[in-house]
């Protein structure tokens, strides 16, 4: 896989959301990205003060091109390469059902599954073994995303937006 995702309405509206609800967050806590993608998030993260930054990607040419960025990143199929808690964990994970119009390399930047949400549960089920806590999710899906298994989350809306033909949502979840 090649194809680094770049950002887009999905990924600026998680940065936006960043920046209003973790302004006033202390500055020491462990944040970890999983999917960094091209790192809009941790560049994010960094210019609010945060420090204690790490992630993993899936895709090799991600994870070199934060790493030449100076962060602590890995590639890792989700948490198979994770160790450590964190007090915060960020996912803009691939949320759309499988089209198969797509392309496979494109798709494994946007399709989480054949609803959507078979990635976003695996996520949440290791996620689970990572959390502080007292620590939190913050996660965003699509309306398009069918059957998210919340397990025992607690599950609050931190903001919506409506694009196109989806309404994106942010959620902070904890346990």
């Amino acid at each position: 896989m090649s194809l680094i995702y770049e950002p887009s309405e999905d990924s600026y509206f998680l940065k936006e959301i960043l920046e209003k609800y973790l302004e006033k967050e202390n500055k020491k806590i462990k944040i970890f990205e999983m999917g960094i993608g091209s790192g809009i998030q941790l560049e994010t993260l960094k210019k609010l003060g945060f420090e204690n930054l790490s992630g993993v990607d899936l895709n090799g040419k991600a994870v070199e091109r934060c790493k030449k960025d100076g962060f602590d990143v890995s590639k890792s199929n989700l948490f198979s390469k994770v160790k450590g808690n964190f007090d915060l964990i960020i996912f803009n994970p691939p949320y759309l059902p499988k089209d198969k119009l797509e392309d496979n390399e494109s798709s494994l930047a946007t399709t989480g599954g054949k609803k959507g949400s078979e990635l976003i549960n695996k996520f949440l089920f290791q996620a689970k073994k990572h959390l502080e806590k007292k620590g939190k999710i913050i996660l965003l899906v699509s309306s398009l995303t069918k059957e998210i298994n919340l397990l025992n989350y607690k599950k609050k809306k931190l903001d919506e937006k409506k694009i196109f033909f989806e309404k994106l949502e942010v959620w902070e979840l904890s346990l």
